[in-house]
């Protein structure tokens, strides 16, 4: 069976990240400045003559792909899966980069709430949303180095699904997050 967005959409996905790390640590003279917005105002107008419904495309729907082959997405790699628990891994890159080296916390909270979302709606449980996910920075997140996240079920009361989950640097817990999900009821968005 082909893979969704075809045989090169991997490979794009990593240039687009690519594009976002050099991006955010360019500062271009203006003549490279003109030639590399005529360049990206090329692709936009490429990537909108074949736009396609959200279920549809290719981005995010990718389970084989770091961050489901969303840019957005940190691009974490899902190592153990159950019903119940997660383990993955994580490299936040330049892009990422918040000041003195250190990730953004918009990330962290970008990727507890990919993560943990992901796993209250795991198992077969029906589709959730998001109600809150509170994170705890706990230690300097550094840039360029494998971090692991560790994420649990923890309870189900009713439609409430009570998620956590944690990010470490070695032995050294960087961040932590508590979350509550709510499964959808029939035809809510």
């Amino acid at each position: 069976m082909p893979q969704r967005g075809g045989p090169h959409f991997a490979d794009l996905v990593e240039q687009l990240r690519r594009v976002q790390d050099g991006f955010v640590g360019a500062r271009l003279p203006s003549n490279t400045g003109a030639v590399v917005l005529e360049q990206l105002s090329d692709i936009a107008d490429t990537l909108a003559a074949h736009q396609v419904a959200p279920l549809d495309a290719p981005a995010g729907a990718r389970l084989d792909l770091p961050g489901r082959g969303h840019p957005f997405l940190p691009p974490h790699v899902v190592d153990e899966w159950t019903e119940t628990r997660v383990r993955a891994h994580v490299t936040f890159a330049r892009y990422h980069l918040g000041g003195n080296g250190a990730a953004t916390g918009g990330a962290h909270a970008v990727l507890f709430n990919e993560i943990l979302g992901r796993l209250s709606a795991g198992g077969g449980r029906p589709l959730s949303r998001t109600a809150y996910v509170h994170v705890n920075y706990r230690s300097v997140t550094p840039i360029g180095r494998r971090l692991e996240i560790e994420a649990t079920l923890d309870r189900i009361d009713g439609r409430k699904r009570f998620v956590s989950g944690r990010l470490l640097d070695g032995t050294v817990t960087v961040a932590d997050a508590e979350g509550l999900f709510v499964e959808l009821l029939p035809g809510q968005p």
